[in-house]
């Protein structure tokens, strides 16, 4: 198809008064309310035309079409002094239909702004919104001439305006940080304490009763899956599906429209303002690595429509195709200095304007992409090592992708933390009673120096986790062998096959008492590993009330309850839910269970004791080939809490309680040998658990006692020191 520059819509907009337009200016991007007037600017490099449309106040009616009077640096824009909040308005760019060129221009569909900071209405889906003509033979090479405003989202222009008060934000150490990974609708869905009208929504998760569940459970950190402004896919739609988990970008400044009760992005900001009264930081889930309009069969609903060959990396040998690293059908290219500015402005916008404490990066691997591959020297990590409002914020990444040499762990500059799924995978597979595990284990719950201790790397720099929104829930990871997606109505084809889950005997629910009491058991085993570990923990929101998907290992397009947590399950849940409390006290109080610095057995300076010392159940020290022993599933790890200063509340050093972790997953009974300690004559038991609650017998046992460790159980001992502990 030869390149040309597509003729403007039959469909106009009714005649009407026209608005006043003058020159404006470039920046700043998007739609900026300034008082007096708006300033609209757009980038597009290979546009000929962009013409701003204008709504009536319903979304439905287009009143007006004005072309951006001027272009400078590959910016569109112009100034309507008439114009207020509350406009609602979106483009249509025109320029050359060439796919095989990369460009895909067509004035006949309406697009988002990307700059956009609130969006009205939902997308309806039709043929109309796809560039090309549904079903043609010539597939995307076709050119289809149908409107499709009426049943596209409006862009809304805001007034940024919002009373903050004296909100600051925790800013918690690392080193203190306990994750929450929970998704902001499904969340308070079905809570029973939530007014109806706010449950699903912002000011739902900000309720009373939410955080107060949040805040005794001791948790300081929400990580909310994605609530920028996303598109549910057709094909789920056609099927009375919905794109739950968001991960189906359609603008990275708007929030999510569904997840306002009130309309209004003051909601949002509302809730941060709430969680962070109760000390409670907001960590957001940001896709950034691709958008909702899939491959080169797509829609056409905002950046394609802009500028395809700029925002999208493209195959180089034929650019009707682009480059598929998420596994999504598109990625955005990164390398591209407005792309890149793209994404550092929305990282500040929510930083500066919705004032959230950090972000976890969906599939961080592919930002950090140039052309050579992954590059822990790319333009997006160096910008934003030097960026003075991303500073302060927690940035953590999802360290792999689907592209080549996507595997990325470990790999990430200073300053980022990482999700370690080499933690989650060793943790299960102890558990489920592997054999030859130990030597993996023991080096994830150190902090997986091997993997993060470089250029002054910390271990706070490993998110461990067991569980997370992909995958099973900690219920059904003991409950099922297999994944059971039928409901997701592909086949069961989707979802990971590799889950190093275990049934325990009977796939599903189970009456069977003993079936029950083992599973919780294992729930058991697996929280108190995860936050007694050092490194940063994170929680999956419903786990501490035995949320379960009914198998489901890929719930993205499940809204409804199977999804939706089942508050209900905290009657039965309860004692659970107490555990997690009292691992988490045990967590804040006692420091050598969240060191500053990886362990490794060495004597520290000053002290003439190890930090760390790895016992068998005979109370010795492992030697090299008791590591080598693959049927080996015992293990005990002493915390030394007299190898290294700690500051106390009053700013004076501090030393810390000697702490011994054992971990059993053999499913037998196996005495272990408590070690004596020189100046120390017991032990006290602070956590086992083989009691529903964690809670030991307190009795001191002497050391050398020959404890009868429970067959799947971990404990908790602190050193008695014959004159006290210190």
């Amino acid at each position: 198809m030869q390149d040309r520059t597509v003729p403007s819509p039959s469909v106009r907009p009714a005649a009407g008064p026209r608005t006043t337009v003058r020159p404006g200016r470039p920046h700043p991007l998007g739609a900026t309310w300034d008082g007096n007037g708006v300033n609209f600017a757009i980038f597009s490099a290979n546009a000929t035309k962009v013409e701003l449309c204008l709504f009536d106040k319903s979304g439905t009616r287009e009143v007006e079409r004005i072309p951006l009077p001027e272009y400078t640096d590959e910016i569109w824009h112009g100034y309507l002094p008439d114009a207020r909040p509350g406009l609602l308005y979106g483009y249509r760019v025109h320029g050359p239909y060439e796919p095989s060129a990369g460009h895909r221009f067509n004035p006949n569909k309406l697009l988002v702004d990307p700059y956009a900071r609130a969006l009205h209405g939902a997308i309806r889906w039709s043929d109309a919104h796809f560039g090309y003509r549904v079903g043609s033979s010539r597939l995307d090479l076709s050119f289809d001439r149908r409107d499709n405003a009426r049943a596209m989202p409006k862009c809304r222009v805001v007034d940024p305006a919002f009373t903050w008060g004296d909100d600051r934000p925790p800013r918690v150490p690392w080193s203190d940080v306990v994750l929450y990974e929970t998704h902001l609708r499904g969340h308070t869905m079905r809570h029973p304490d939530v007014p109806a009208p706010l449950r699903g929504t912002c000011a739902g998760l900000s309720s009373q009763p939410v955080i107060a569940h949040l805040r005794e459970l001791g948790v300081t950190s929400v990580e909310l899956l994605p609530v920028h402004a996303f598109c549910d896919d057709r094909h789920l739609v056609q099927q009375n599906l919905r794109n739950y988990w968001g991960y189906n970008t359609l603008n990275f400044f708007a929030p999510e429209p569904r997840y306002l009760s009130s309309g209004a992005i003051a909601e949002f900001r509302t809730m941060v303002a709430r969680l962070h009264e109760a000390g409670i930081e907001v960590i957001l889930d940001v896709v950034y690595n691709h958008t909702g309009e899939g491959n080169q069969m797509g829609p056409t609903l905002s950046f394609r429509g802009i500028d395809n060959a700029s925002y999208y990396r493209l195959r180089q040998d034929n650019r009707r195709y682009y480059v598929d690293d998420t596994g999504t059908g598109n990625t955005l290219d990164l390398t591209h200095p407005r792309v890149l500015q793209l994404v550092m402005d929305s990282l500040r916008y929510w930083v500066t304007e919705m004032h959230v404490d950090g972000f976890r990066f969906d599939l961080a691997t592919t930002l950090a992409r140039e052309a050579h591959g992954y590059d822990p020297g790319s333009g997006f990590l160096d910008a934003c090592r030097q960026d003075p409002v991303l500073q302060t914020a927690k940035l953590i990444a999802e360290p792999w992708d689907i592209g080549p040499g996507g595997y990325q762990v470990g790999a990430f500059p200073p300053g980022w933390a990482e999700w370690n799924d080499r933690y989650r995978d060793a943790v299960r597979r102890y558990w489920r009673g592997d054999a030859g595990v130990l030597p993996e284990l023991a080096a994830r719950i150190t902090g997986s120096a091997d993997l993060f201790e470089r250029k002054g790397r910390r271990p706070w720099a490993s998110v461990n986790f067991v569980t997370a929104h992909d995958g099973f829930t900690l219920d059904d990871l003991v409950s099922y062998e297999r994944k059971h997606n039928e409901a997701n109505k592909e086949g069961n084809r989707d979802g990971h096959d590799a889950n190093h889950s275990s049934n325990h005997g009977a796939e599903g629910p189970t009456a069977d008492p003993q079936l029950r009491a083992l599973r919780d058991r294992q729930k058991r085993n697996m929280l108190a590993t995860v936050l007694l570990s050092q490194g940063t923990p994170m929680l999956l929101g419903g786990d501490e009330i035995g949320r379960t998907q009914r198998g489901n290992n890929n719930a993205y397009c499940q809204d409804n309850e199977i999804s939706w947590f089942d508050w209900s399950r905290r009657e039965t849940g309860h004692e659970l839910t107490a555990f997690v409390k009292r691992l988490l006290r045990l967590r804040r109080q006692h420091p050598v269970l969240r060191r500053p610095v990886f362990l490794h057995g060495r004597q520290t300076s000053g002290s003439g004791v190890r930090d760390i010392t790895w016992y068998t159940p005979d109370g010795v020290e492992k030697t090299s080939d008791q590591w080598r022993d693959p049927e080996a599933r015992t293990l005990g790890v002493l915390l030394n809490g007299e190898a290294g200063f700690y500051m106390a509340p009053d700013g004076a050093p501090a030393h810390d309680s000697t702490l011994l972790l054992v971990l059993n997953a053999f499913h037998g009974v196996v005495p272990f040998v408590l070690p004596r300690i020189p100046g120390a004559k017991s032990w006290r038991c602070l956590l086992d658990t083989m009691h529903p609650a964690g809670e030991p017998d307190p009795t001191p046992w002497p050391a050398e006692t020959r404890f009868k460790v429970g067959g799947r159980s971990l404990l908790l001992f602190e050193l008695i020191y014959s004159s006290g502990n210190p």
